[in-house]
C-alpha cells in the first residue's frame, strides 16, 4: 500500500490555484505540455450521451483529465502509456448522500473500503460527527484529504444540529455557520438534509428562525439544500416541500411517492430497500428520462459493505431489476454530479474532471477490476493499494464521551409513587410514528416500576453526554431489548444527536454497559451476569474507528457471535424486517424527524424527563 504525500488538494485551497490547475490543462490537451499517464481502454462510457466510444485515451495530467479521444491522436508526449485495452472505462461512482460515520471508520479509512468497489467521491451528509464536535467538522472531513487520500469528500454540514429544538450539546448551526463553512472551500457543495419539517412549514416552531437562516445562507452562495420528505406523500406536504426550496428527498418508498415527487421538481435519491418495487414500476410506468434520480447508500455499516458492496451494490441491484447498465451507471455518476453542482470536478471522463476511472471486465455485471483515483491506480480488484495516510487524530475528536461520573443501577430506576402496586408507564416501540403513544400498567417492587418481559416490555434510556453530569432519561419500551436477565446493550451512535442509549433487562447491567462505553470513549457494548461479554470501539467521536476495515469488521463479528447467545425481544413494527435477532438497527429508533412524534431524548429543559413529541413540543410523564 503507498504512502500518502502530504500535498493540500486543489479543491481544499481554493479559486486561485484552481484556475493555475486549469491553465496548465488547457496547455496539455493542446500538445504544448507533456501529459504524466496516458491511459489506453477498450471502450469509454460517455456519460453525457449515453453512448460508447471504443479504443479511446485519457490523458491525466496530475489528478485530472487533460484530454480524451481516439487512441493514437493526443497530440503531446506521456511520461508513460498504460495500456488497458481489454476493459471498459466509466467515472467513479459518486455517492450523492451518504454517512460516512455510518460505515463507522474514519474518512481515510473509508477510503480503502470503498474505492476498490468504485466509489471515489462522497457528497457527506454531515450531520453525524456535527452533532459532537460542530465546530470542528470541516477539519475533520478534510483532513484526510488534506495528507492524500484519493477519496473525494464534500461535506454539507448539517441543517440538523441540534435535530430538533429539544436537543442540544456537541454543535449548533444557524445562519453564520452555513455562510462561513460555504465560503470557506469549493467542497462544501450545500446544506445537508432538512429533516425537521415541522420547524420548515410551522412559523411558531423553536427551529423555524435557524433552519430558515441556514437555507437562506445556502441560497446566497448558490448551493444545493437537501431535503428529508419521509411521511410527506400528500400533493399539498409535497408542493409545500418543493416550494420551500428542499431539492431532493431521499426518503421515497413506494413507487406513486417516487413518481409524484418527479413530477414536483424534486430530486429522488432512492435507497437499496426501495429499489427493488420502485425500478420496475418505473420502467413499466414508461419513464424516460432518469436525470432527475440516483441512487444512495444512505447508511451502511462496514461489515454490510463487506457482504454487500458500496456504490458498486446500488448499481447492481438497480440492474438486476431490469435496468440498463448504462443508465444505472448514469446514476451513481452524472446525475448525482449534476444534481450536486459537482460537473467540473466529477461525474464523467471528461477534461477538467479529476481522473477517476472505473475499469469494468464486465459491463452488465458491473465486475471492477481496477480502479484509478487522481490519476493513480488505487485497488488491484478488491484489493485497496492506494495511499494510506497515518493521521493521529487530535483530543476534540478523540475524547467526545464526556460524563464525569459512574452511573449506577438507581440511575435507571424509575421510582413509584408510595403506596402504589400498579402504575401506569408510556410506552415506545422502535419506529413508533403514531400520533400517540403506548400505555401499559406495570407491577411495582421495591418502590421502583418494573419491566414485564413476559409481555415483550423492557426499559430503554438515553444518556448524556455532553454536559459531563451524564444526565439519564428513562421509561419502558415495547419489543426492542434482551428477554435474558442481568442483560444490557449500550451503544454511542443514536441518530442524530448521538447521545449513548442503553436497553437492558436489569438497571445494574445497564449501568455497567454505560461505564463500558464511557472509559473506551464510544462504540458498543454487551453486557451479562455482571460481565462484559463483547466491545466494539468507535474511539473517533464516539461514531467511528481509525483503523483498518477488516479490524472493525472482526470485531463487529465478534459482538454478533455474543449476541447469538441472548434472547432479544421482537415486536413487529413498520418495517418488519428490520428487527429480527440483535438490534443493531436500534441506533436509528431515537431519531427526531418527521415523521416521529413521540421520542425519548437526553433531558433538557422542555422535556425534564426526556420524554417528549418533537412535532407539538408536549412532554408527558413517563410513569403515572
Amino acid at each position: 500500500m503507498a504512502t500518502a504525500p502530504a500535498l493540500p488538494d486543489d479543491l481544499l485551497i481554493g479559486a486561485e490555484d484552481e484556475v493555475a490547475i486549469r491553465q496548465d490543462l488547457v496547455l496539455t490537451a493542446l500538445g504544448k505540455r507533456p501529459a504524466d499517464t496516458l491511459l489506453r481502454v477498450g471502450r469509454l462510457f460517455d456519460v453525457h450521451t449515453r453512448t460508447w466510444r471504443d479504443d479511446q485515451e485519457i490523458a491525466i495530467k496530475g489528478r485530472r483529465i487533460a484530454w480524451t479521444g481516439p487512441a493514437g491522436t493526443f497530440p503531446g508526449e506521456a511520461a508513460q502509456r498504460v495500456d488497458r485495452s481489454g476493459l471498459a472505462a466509466v467515472p467513479g461512482f459518486g455517492e450523492v448522500h451518504k454517512h460516512i460515520e455510518s460505515t463507522h471508520l474514519t474518512p481515510e479509512w473509508e477510503a480503502a473500503l470503498v474505492l476498490p468497489r468504485g466509489n471515489t467521491w462522497t457528497c457527506e451528509a454531515s450531520h453525524e460527527f456535527s452533532n459532537v464536535d460542530g465546530p470542528n467538522n470541516l477539519a475533520f472531513w478534510f483532513e484526510a484529504r488534506r495528507l492524500g487520500s484519493p477519496l473525494k469528500i464534500f461535506p454539507l454540514p448539517g441543517s440538523a444540529v441540534p435535530p430538533t429544538a429539544y436537543e442540544w450539546g456537541g454543535g449548533w448551526y444557524g445562519y453564520d455557520e452555513q455562510k462561513g463553512f460555504l465560503k470557506q472551500s469549493l467542497m462544501v457543495a450545500g446544506l445537508d438534509e432538512v429533516m425537521d419539517w415541522p420547524a420548515v412549514w410551522n412559523p411558531e416552531n423553536p427551529s423555524y428562525p435557524r433552519l430558515w437562516g441556514m437555507i437562506r445562507a445556502t441560497f446566497e452562495q448558490r448551493g444545493v439544500v437537501e431535503g428529508h420528505g419521509a411521511g410527506l406523500r400528500d400533493t399539498a406536504a409535497i408542493s409545500a416541500f418543493a416550494a420551500a426550496g428542499l431539492a431532493s428527498d431521499h426518503e421515497a418508498w413506494t413507487p406513486e411517492e417516487v413518481w409524484e415527487k418527479l413530477a414536483h421538481g424534486i430530486f429522488v435519491e432512492l435507497r437499496p430497500y426501495s429499489m427493488p418495487e420502485v425500478i420496475p414500476w418505473l420502467i413499466e410506468k414508461g419513464l424516460a428520462d432518469w436525470s432527475q434520480l440516483a441512487f444512495t447508500t444512505d447508511d451502511r455499516s462496514v461489515s454490510d459493505t463487506f457482504r454487500l458492496g458500496a456504490t458498486d451494490h446500488n448499481a447492481r441491484l438497480a440492474i438486476r431489476h431490469g435496468l440498463a447498465p448504462e443508465t444505472a451507471i448514469q446514476c451513481i455518476t452524472l446525475n448525482p454530479a449534476r444534481h450536486m453542482r459537482l460537473t467540473p470536478w466529477v461525474g464523467s471522463l471528461a477534461p477538467g474532471r479529476y481522473a477517476d476511472v472505473v475499469l469494468l471486465s464486465d459491463v452488465a455485471g458491473l465486475e471492477i477490476a481496477e480502479v484509478w483515483a487522481d490519476g493513480q491506480p488505487v485497488s488491484d480488484g478488491k484489493r485497496y493499494i492506494g495511499p494510506q495516510p497515518a493521521i493521529d487524530w487530535p483530543a476534540w475528536a478523540r475524547q467526545t464521551v464526556n460524563i464525569k461520573r459512574d452511573l449506577t443501577a438507581a440511575d435507571f430506576a424509575l421510582p413509584a409513587v408510595p403506596g402504589r402496586d400498579t402504575m401506569q408507564a408510556a410506552l415506545l416501540r422502535p419506529f413508533h410514528w403514531a400520533d400517540g403513544f403506548l400505555t401499559a400498567e406495570l407491577p411495582v417492587r421495591d418502590g421502583a416500576v418494573q419491566r414485564e418481559p413476559e409481555r415483550n416490555i423492557t426499559k430503554f434510556a438515553i444518556i448524556d453526554r455532553f454536559s459531563g453530569d451524564g444526565r439519564v432519561a428513562k421509561m419502558f419500551w415495547l419489543g426492542c431489548g434482551p428477554r435474558t436477565p442481568d442483560t444490557a446493550l449500550a451503544c454511542s451512535v443514536a441518530h442524530d444527536k448521538h447521545n449513548i442509549w442503553a436497553v437492558g433487562s436489569s438497571d445494574a447491567a445497564m449501568a455497567l454497559a454505560v461505564n463500558t462505553l464511557v472509559e473506551q470513549q464510544g462504540g458498543w457494548a454487551l453486557v451479562r451476569d455482571g460481565e462484559v461479554l463483547a466491545t466494539v470501539r468507535y474511539e473517533i467521536g464516539g461514531l467511528m474507528s481509525c483503523r483498518s476495515p477488516e479490524e472493525l469488521d472482526a470485531e463487529m463479528q465478534t459482538l454478533y457471535a455474543a449476541a447469538e447467545g441472548i434472547d432479544w425481544m421482537y415486536e413487529p413494527t413498520f418495517h418488519p424486517r428490520w428487527f429480527p435477532g440483535f438490534p443493531e438497527r436500534l441506533i436509528f429508533a431515537t431519531l427526531t424527524c418527521a415523521p416521529w412524534r413521540w421520542v425519548l431524548v437526553a433531558p433538557c429543559e422542555q422535556a425534564p424527563q426526556g420524554f417528549v413529541n418533537v412535532q407539538s413540543g408536549e412532554t408527558h410523564p413517563v410513569v403515572w
